[in-house]
């Protein structure tokens, strides 16, 4: 059964999911004018810059949550397993070489979270109770329209939900149960039953309103102390750099031979496991972080569109690479192990147990905060497929899956992650491709908007 697994992810992430993802990512780009990079600047200005301001532009608009309890319950899905675990996963399997490619799928990726972000905004509906749903699943069925519409909506709402399960109930846990267990010897399944019944206190009773306030609480600071934790770590390696650069390149295009308890790799596996690891980090392709901003206050799509550029900046140009960066330069990335273990040893070489602790909580709290954020896709694809009103009976399985995954072993779950990333990828890049000419129109007309407030000023 595992054997099979692997033989469909590999599969489906060959070539011709490579060349569709980097090319709707190229086509986006390249329409927008390079936004991502020309306008970096104006990107940083129009969400960082506006966290803290009462009276910013995103506040006039209607929404649940603040920009920046959107911008922190994605990142609290995003930064979580995906760069811990995830980046260690990708090393160990395809080598330095994945690491190049992780970067270009987010160089791209930019603008294809851009447009997703912008679309599920565009899209999306109040229900009965109040409350915003949105993403891919909603601007595919409206923006499409006819069979098609409701084809695609619903394969891509049925692969969310598969998605969902896999990645927030069995990856985010099974990380938090192992981390826990290597560290503190906390046995897997009594993490399994504290994290649910947890969640449940805080999604049952609070909504996606205490969602987002637990996230921007929690969030922001972890991603702060993990940043200055591998930092430390490549500053105490800084003389090994210049080789874990020149390794990332060198083998992102000829095959890696084997390295102690490195098994070796080819082009093609350090292709797809960096791309796919860079999906699955970032989201960049999966629309998932979508169905979130969907929810927020905003002014404009694409004003809450930049924030979906920041959040693949954040998690993978920076959060990502330090973390290789740590795991290469430290020389532990060849020892055999893989997923979150391998960056604890890698921060255990400078920190010693203590980094190991500190690492360790650093997790919890990541894979903690990522199972609650996942709650708002959870929601999403649940009220798209069986209605508002049945939300209020299937939330309770949402608690289920966690209590089985944490003593799941850890390559079957990254297989069926993989596999679930790939399947729901497929229908929201074919609708993004058909709906670029909304997302080109919006874009115009938003940064049209930016043009004549500068030139005011």
């Amino acid at each position: 059964m595992f054997d099979k697994l692997v033989s469909i992810t590999e599969f489906l992430w060959g070539t011709p999911l490579m060349i569709l993802m980097v090319g709707v990512g190229l086509y986006l780009t390249i329409g927008t004018g390079f936004f991502q990079i020309r306008k970096f600047g104006t990107v940083l200005k129009k969400t960082i810059g506006e966290v803290f301001k009462k009276d910013s532009d995103s506040s006039q608009g209607e929404g649940q949550l603040k920009p920046y309890q959107a911008l922190s319950t994605v990142l609290a899905g995003t930064v979580g397993s995906g760069n811990i675990a995830g980046v260690a996963a990708a090393i160990a399997v395809g080598g330095p070489g994945a690491v190049f490619w992780m970067w270009i799928i987010a160089l791209v990726g930019m603008m294809t979270k851009m447009a997703e972000v912008t679309l599920s905004v565009a899209y999306r509906k109040k229900g009965e109770n109040g409350e915003f749903y949105g993403g891919p699943m909603h601007y595919i069925r409206e923006g499409l329209g006819g069979g098609l519409g409701k084809f695609l909506g619903g394969f891509y709402a049925v692969a969310l939900f598969v998605l969902v399960v896999t990645d927030a109930c069995f990856v985010q846990t099974n990380t938090l149960a192992t981390s826990a267990q290597e560290t503190f010897g906390i046995p897997l399944i009594v993490s399994g039953v504290v994290l649910v019944a947890l969640s449940v206190f805080i999604i049952v009773r609070g909504g996606v309103e205490k969602i987002g306030n637990f996230c921007g609480k929690v969030v922001p600071p972890m991603c702060l102390l993990y940043i200055v934790g591998t930092l430390v770590v490549v500053i105490a390696n800084i003389a090994n750099v210049p080789e874990a650069f020149g390794m990332i390149f060198k083998y992102a295009f000829a095959p890696m031979p084997a390295v102690g308890g490195f098994a070796g790799s080819t082009l093609a596996l350090a292709m797809g496991r960096g791309a796919s690891r860079g999906i699955f980090s970032n989201e960049a392709g999966e629309g998932t972080a979508a169905t979130v901003h969907a929810t927020a206050q905003t002014d404009h799509p694409v004003h809450q569109g930049m924030y979906g550029v920041l959040e693949v900046f954040i998690d993978t140009i920076v959060i990502c690479t330090l973390t290789a960066l740590a795991i290469i330069t430290s020389g532990v990335w060849s020892s055999g192990a893989t997923g979150a273990v391998l960056t604890l040893n890698a921060f255990e070489t400078v920190w010693g147990q203590w980094g190991t602790y500190i690492l360790c909580v650093a997790i919890i709290l990541f894979t903690y905060s990522s199972y609650l954020g996942f709650f708002v896709e959870y929601r999403t694809s649940t009220e798209y497929l069986f209605g508002e009103k049945a939300l209020k009976y299937l939330q309770w399985f949402f608690f289920v899956p966690p209590i089985l995954a944490v003593t799941m072993p850890i390559e079957a779950i990254w297989s069926l992650a993989d596999m679930a990333v790939g399947f729901i990828v497929i229908p929201n890049m074919i609708a993004i491709l058909l709906l670029s000419k909304k997302f080109f129109g919006l874009f115009r007309e938003y940064t049209g908007r930016l043009d004549k407030e500068k030139a005011k000023n």
